[in-house]
């Protein structure tokens, strides 16, 4: 198909120009090139495209029939193959995202106006997804994850400092129930339970070296932080969410941190993607956008 394409490409060219040496100049090709690119077009399609003379070339009737239809055609390609460039270089198109809602309102959200206006001609397309996820298999351009779940051949680029997890629960709960005051008290709690990557969250603990992880039991599942949040101010249970999710709530008095002092720093979200030679200047703004600087 490429052979092809090459020699109706230089047939339309010669039958345009009407000389073999202004195509051949145009072409960056050798006029003898030329001449057996068109024999060999000639032969293939058994038929005389081109009637030559020592001072002329000029299409038969069916090189000019074949250049009406090849021409627009031609052109349409010319033009998809400038556009595919010009994506290159210009930061436009749309770019397929997968992040947990959690990812949107950390790191998306509070640039996104900003991106917007910046960045008009790029549509982010973003689809919400608790768990890590198979980029390629699933025809993404990059995600948003914490840093320990991303493959190692994936680009990771940082967008947030270190984050910190907080346990916490409703006035409303702890109503009738003791403050826990170590992970192993939890063993007497409801805890709402976080489905990451189709299995429940284990949380994890750790102070003065020791470290610890708890399946967390009760009566309640969901995929989504928010979920955990809205359930723990309802008085269902003890949620696990980011520090920044819940920090109103618990400077209103509508929720109750507590194990702070087991809870150390997590890596944090990072914007990843597959390693490319050739990076869409799209998602190259993007990752200037989001890039955490310190």
């Amino acid at each position: 198909m490429t052979n092809e394409l090459n020699e109706l490409a230089t047939f339309a060219t010669v039958a345009t120009e009407r000389s073999f040496t202004r195509a051949a100049a145009k072409l960056g090709l050798s006029q003898s090139a030329l001449s057996h690119t068109i024999r060999r077009l000639e032969q293939r399609l058994d038929v005389q495209l081109l009637a030559r003379t020592t001072k002329s070339v000029a299409p038969t009737a069916a090189g000019a029939a074949l250049l009406k239809d090849l021409a627009p055609a031609l052109e349409q390609i010319g033009r998809a193959v400038d556009g595919a460039r010009s994506n290159r270089h210009r930061p436009a198109g749309r770019l397929r995202i997968i992040m947990s809602r959690s990812a949107v309102e950390m790191v998306l959200l509070p640039r996104l106006a900003a991106f917007a206006e910046a960045y008009p001609d790029i549509v982010l397309d973003v689809v919400t997804a608790t768990g890590p996820i198979d980029l390629v298999a699933g025809e993404f351009d990059a995600g948003i994850q914490l840093g320990e779940y991303i493959q190692k051949d994936m680009i990771a680029v940082r967008v947030t400092p270190e984050l910190r997890l907080a346990v916490v629960g409703s006035p409303l709960y702890f109503a009738s129930r003791q403050i826990p005051q170590a992970p192993s008290d939890l063993k007497d709690h409801r805890c709402i339970t976080l489905r990451f990557a189709g299995r429940p969250y284990r949380w994890e603990f750790e102070k003065r070296g020791k470290s610890t992880t708890i399946g967390a039991n009760g009566p309640l599942v969901v995929d989504d932080t928010h979920l955990v949040i809205q359930s723990a101010l309802a008085g269902v249970g003890l949620g696990l969410a980011y520090e920044e999710q819940v920090a109103d709530d618990i400077a209103n008095g509508r929720l109750i941190r507590v194990l702070e002092d087991w809870t150390p720093p997590i890596p944090g979200f990072f914007l990843y993607y597959p390693s490319r030679q050739h990076q869409p200047a799209a998602l190259a703004a993007l990752v200037r956008t989001l890039r955490f600087s310190g």
